[in-house]
C-alpha cells in the first residue's frame, strides 16, 4: 500500500515551544518512531508543515540589515533541506541500512490570479503578544492574525495546481525508497506572464506559502496514494471545538464534512483536503494525532473520511486535549 502522510508544524514543533535546532530534532526523533513501522510494511511519502520554521528565518533575515530578507521561495526551498535532512536523518536510524530514504525539493505551481493573494491566512513563525505583533506589523509592515490567545504572522496561501517534480518521485518510489517531498507545501512558483523567445514560459518563485496539507493531498492524488494521513497534535477532527460540547468525528462522507466550518488557518485546510482527496479518489484520507499512526491507518483512531461513508459518525468516547 502506499500511504502519504502530511505532517503539521504542530506535530514537528510543539505549540510554544523555542525554536531551537534541538527541540526540531528531538521532536522529529519522536515522530520518527511512528513512521518507521509503517515504513517497514508499506511504501511511504512524508510530506511536512513549516510554518515555524520559514516564519523564523524570515525573522532571522530581517534582523541583517546589510541584505534583503530571502523571499518564501528561497526560504521555502531552505527549510525542505533542512527538514527533510533530519527526518531523513531520524529514520534511518530506525530502518534496516539497506531502506534507501531521499529528500526532494519539490516546486509547485500556483495561479498568479489566486484570491489567496488578497486575504493571507497562513501563519508562518512564533507566537507573539498582541503588542509585539503590533510593532513588528508597523516596524516591518507584516500581517498579523490570532491565532487563539496569540498572535502570529499571516502570509498568502494559494492552492497549488501542479507539482513539478512527480517523475521523480515515482522513480524513487518504484525503488521502495521513503521519499520526504513538497515539505512546507513545495516551493511556491508561477509562471510570468507571457512567453519568452522560443516560445518557452519562464518559471519564477512567489511570496507566499502554498499548505501543506493541500499540495500533499495533490501529491497523494498524482501519485495514486492508497491513503491520505493528515497528522496533527490533535487526535481527530472536533465540531464544537474547546467548549463543553465539543465532540470527536470518527468518521464522515466528504460531502458531510465539508459542510462543516472549521478555523481557516488550522483545521481547515486539513478536513478540505481530506474530503478532496476522498471524493477525487474514493479512497480514504485520515486526520488524526502523529502518535496515533499506526491505529489510524487500521481505522481503530482518528477521523475517516470516505465516500463510503453515510453521513458523520461520532465517537463514543468524548473529550480530548489539544
Amino acid at each position: 500500500m502506499l500511504i502519504v502522510t502530511a505532517l503539521g508544524g504542530n506535530a514537528l514543533l510543539r505549540r510554544g515551544q523555542a525554536l531551537t535546532a534541538e527541540n526540531q530534532r528531538e521532536n522529529v526523533a519522536i515522530a520518527a518512531r511512528s513512521l518507521a513501522p509503517i515504513a517497514m510494511e508499506h511504501r511511504l511519502v512524508v510530506g511536512h508543515g513549516n510554518g515555524p520554521q520559514v516564519g523564523l528565518l524570515a525573522l532571522q533575515g530581517a534582523a541583517y540589515g546589510k541584505v534583503e530578507t530571502y523571499p518564501f521561495d528561497v526560504l521555502g526551498a531552505q527549510t525542505e533541506g533542512m527538514i527533510g535532512y533530519m527526518i531523513e536523518q531520524e529514520l534511518g536510524n530506525l530502518l534496516p541500512l539497506e531502506r534507501p530514504l531521499a529528500t526532494l525539493l519539490t516546486m509547485v505551481e500556483v495561479d498568479p490570479d489566486d484570491p489567496a493573494f488578497g486575504n493571507p491566512t497562513k501563519f508562518v513563525g512564533p507566537i507573539y503578544p498582541k503588542e509585539e505583533a503590533d510593532r513588528l506589523g508597523a516596524e516591518k509592515g507584516w500581517i498579523f492574525k490570532a491565532d487563539g490567545d496569540s498572535w502570529r504572522r499571516v502570509v498568502a496561501s494559494p492552492v497549488p495546481r501542479r507539482i513539478f517534480e512527480l517523475r521523480p518521485i515515482r522513480w524513487l518510489l518504484d525503488q521502495n525508497t521513503v521519499v520526504i517531498a513538497a515539505g512546507g507545501g513545495g516551493i511556491p512558483t508561477m509562471y510570468e506572464a507571457g512567453e519568452q523567445p522560443g516560445g518557452r514560459r519562464r518559471l519564477v518563485g512567489v511570496e507566499c506559502v502554498i499548505d501543506k496539507d493541500l499540495a500533499t493531498e495533490l501529491l497523494a492524488r498524482e501519485l495514486g496514494a492508497d491513503l491520505l494521513a493528515i497528522l496533527t497534535d490533535v487526535d481527530a477532527v472536533y465540531v464544537d471545538w474547546g467548549t463543553p460540547n465539543q465532540r470527536a468525528i470518527r468518521s464522515a462522507s466528504p460531502e458531510a464534512l465539508a459542510a462543516l466550518s472549521f478555523p481557516a488557518g488550522s483545521m481547515g485546510p486539513k478536513v478540505e483536503a481530506a474530503c478532496r482527496f476522498a471524493k477525487a479518489t474514493g479512497k480514504r484520507a485520515c486526520i488524526g494525532a502523529l502518535k496515533d499512526l499506526a491505529d489510524i491507518i487500521a481505522g481503530r483512531a482518528g477521523t475517516t473520511v470516505s465516500a463510503e461513508e453515510n453521513g458523520i459518525r461520532y465517537a463514543e468516547v468524548q473529550g480530548a486535549t489539544s
